[in-house]
C-alpha cells in the first residue's frame, strides 16, 4: 500500500537539525515512558511475586484462560523463546499449568491453578493505582491506550510494506 507523504521531518524545513534532538523523537518518548511504566509497577507487583512480564502473561489468562503458547505469544507480541522461560517461572511458582494438547501434541497450552486464579483478586487494585499515578482522567487513558495500539499497527504494517519516498 502505498503512503502518502506526510508533514515530517526533511531537509528544507530542517537545516537546524531540530528534528534529530532526543526530546523530538517519538522512539525515545516511548521507549522512556515505557521504563517509568515498568518502574512503576514494580513494587505493586512485588506482593504478588510477579514480573511485569509475568503480570502480562496472568492478565491474558485471566482474560481467556487454557490457550495455546502460540496464541499467548500472539496476544504480547513475544516469540517462544522469549515466551517459554516465563511460562516455566510462573509454572515453578505454582500459578500456571502446561499440558501438550489432546488434540494435537505440537501445540502446548496454558492454563491458570487453583492459585493463579486466586492471585487475580490481589491484582485488582493494580490498574486503578496505575491509573491515579498517571494523573489523566479514564477518558485521557482510553484514547491514549486505543492511539497507541493505532501506532502500533500502522508500525506494524510499515515493517511489512516500507513507506515509498515521493
Amino acid at each position: 500500500m502505498a503512503r502518502s507523504k506526510q508533514p515530517g521531518p526533511d531537509s528544507a524545513n530542517d537545516s537546524g537539525g531540530e528534528w534529530l534532538r532526543l526530546d523530538r523523537q517519538l522512539c525515545f518518548a516511548l521507549y522512556s515512558s515505557s521504563l517509568a511504566m515498568t518502574k512503576l509497577y514494580k513494587p505493586l507487583l512485588e506482593p504478588l511475586g510477579l514480573t511485569y512480564p509475568q503480570y502480562l502473561v496472568m492478565l491474558v489468562l485471566w482474560e481467556q484462560d487454557n490457550i495455546s503458547v502460540s496464541t499467548l505469544g500472539q496476544r504480547l507480541s513475544l516469540d517462544s523463546g522469549t515466551l517459554t522461560p516465563l511460562l516455566k517461572r510462573l509454572e515453578t511458582a505454582g500459578l500456571i499449568e502446561r499440558r501438550r494438547a489432546a488434540d494435537d501434541e505440537r501445540r502446548v497450552d496454558i492454563r491458570l491453578s487453583a492459585a493463579g486464579t486466586a492471585l487475580r483478586a490481589a491484582a485488582q487494585s493494580i490498574p486503578s493505582r496505575l491509573a491515579c499515578a498517571s494523573a489523566c482522567t479514564l477518558d485521557e487513558l482510553t484514547t491514549l491506550t486505543q492511539r497507541l495500539h493505532s501506532l502500533r499497527t500502522q508500525l506494524a504494517d510499515a515493517a511489512i510494506s516500507p513507506p515509498t519516498s515521493n
